[in-house]
């Protein structure tokens, strides 16, 4: 199946991740998208670490769930999770597939997106214009897991000659 375009991922940061070393997390984020497994530098010693990384993943099917995991590094055993979310790219693509925001300022809410069961959203989140593309920034809620929340922007990338977004 051909890529419809790619997803940019921009992994911020974690807030109040758990410990699970002896006073704080070595911590990183993997995020998967089918067979696709794409990973951040590890902060160590922080359970509110800032990333700041960009990490991008091919979409093939808008219905392939894409998980972010955290994880603790270890150096003698196997690395712990920290529990994990869906980034759900949904509305995001809603929004895209109407068009007509060109000329629309920087910093224009487009779109609000509600937390519910139906996602992993720890509060509202906006779709938003920012130099002429739209923007997702989103709080994610980690689930399987005490306590933790990672914040993550997304944005999509057209390929070019790829078949693109369509209804």
């Amino acid at each position: 199946m051909e890529a419809l375009g790619l997803l940019r991922i921009r992994v911020r940061s974690g807030i109040n991740l758990g410990v699970r070393d002896t006073r704080s997390s070595d911590t990183y984020v993997v995020v998967e998208c089918g067979s696709q497994k794409v990973k951040t530098k590890v902060m160590e010693n922080n359970c509110n670490p800032i990333w700041n990384e960009e990490l991008t993943v091919y979409i093939k099917d808008l219905k392939v769930p894409i998980i972010l995991c955290v994880y603790d590094e270890d150096t003698f055993t196997k690395d712990d999770k920290m529990g994990d979310a869906e980034i759900d790219i949904k509305p995001y693509v809603k929004c895209l597939k109407k068009k007509g925001y060109e000329g629309v300022s920087d910093g224009t809410k487009i779109e609000k997106v509600e937390p519910s069961s139906d996602n992993c959203l720890a509060r509202e989140s906006f779709i938003v214009c920012n130099k002429g593309k739209l923007v997702q920034e989103m709080i994610l809620r980690l689930k399987n897991v005490e306590c933790g929340e990672v914040e993550v922007e997304i944005e999509w990338l057209n390929l070019p000659g790829g078949s693109g977004l369509h209804d």
